[in-house]
């Protein structure tokens, strides 16, 4: 058989975006980007449980899921603390079984004059972005490894490249994510496991529509990017579905910019 013959027949008997069957763990589901995923993780096949600290936003999202004919669930969690990330994983163990693909969307922000900058902010906005990922990537991985298949996508963001003015804290944290990533996919890419990221810029969620509220603030980012627009919730679900599904097998240590060129510019 030669390589195309071979290669024809797997696109054939391969369905590479089909999440079918598999289960994932969407932590920081509630809202915004992580919500968006969670549906978007479902629309390929996916069964989802998200994780995060509001009940109320986690059961809504949870029911959007089963609107799209998926297991959907929802755990109550401060990802920051371990105890309680074991106490998610044992949940997600008992209600869905087998974990396949973990999403990290959890994440806050801080901006203040650095020689004023509030501290113990600091340290939230560590905890939130990079703790709370190095103990879920940790407690998914027992799992994952010993079934040698898994998919993590780490949400970090543009400011992992790039510095800001009166970022002390989330710029840091997402350049720590970035590494954090390719350092888990350095150990656990030859044992099945596929980590990555993806790194938006502003999208339109709760949080952006009030920092974009000023309009020299909007005018500036959106003459940054070169598509000149702001991204929607729906241009991660694409990223998220190739990045969580066989189309990505031999994508490890990525971290994917989805920001309309902005990184380019």
């Amino acid at each position: 058989m030669s390589d195309l013959d071979d290669l024809l027949q797997k696109v054939r008997n391969t369905r590479v975006f089909d999440l079918s069957g598999r289960n994932a763990l969407i932590v920081g589901g509630g809202t915004g980007l992580g919500q968006a995923m969670a549906v978007g993780l479902a629309a390929a096949g996916a069964n989802v449980c998200v994780a995060g600290l509001e009940r109320r936003e986690l059961d809504e999202t949870a029911a959007a899921v089963r609107t799209l004919g998926r297991t959907g669930d929802a755990i109550v969690v401060d990802a920051t603390s371990e105890a309680n990330v074991v106490q998610m994983m044992q949940l997600f163990d008992e209600r869905l079984g087998r974990l396949d693909i973990l999403v990290n969307s959890q994440g806050t922000v801080h901006l203040q004059e650095a020689v004023d900058f509030d501290i113990d902010a600091w340290q939230r906005v560590l905890d939130v972005n990079l703790k709370s990922l190095v103990l879920t990537c940790k407690h998914a991985g027992k799992r994952m490894l010993p079934a040698g298949r898994g998919k993590i996508v780490n949400i970090s963001s543009v400011r992992g490249f790039q510095g800001r003015a009166q970022d002390l804290a989330y710029a840091p944290s997402k350049g720590a994510v970035n590494q954090l990533t390719r350092s888990l996919a350095i150990e656990w890419g030859f044992r099945g496991i596929n980590v990555n990221a993806i790194a938006p810029v502003f999208t339109i969620t709760p949080i952006s529509r009030t920092l974009l509220a000023d309009p020299s603030k909007l005018e500036w980012v959106l003459g940054r990017i070169p598509m000149k627009r702001l991204g929607h919730l729906d241009d991660l679900v694409g990223p998220v579905v190739f990045l969580a599904s066989d189309a990505s097998n031999f994508v490890n240590g990525h971290v994917l910019p989805v920001d309309g060129g902005w990184l380019s510019a």
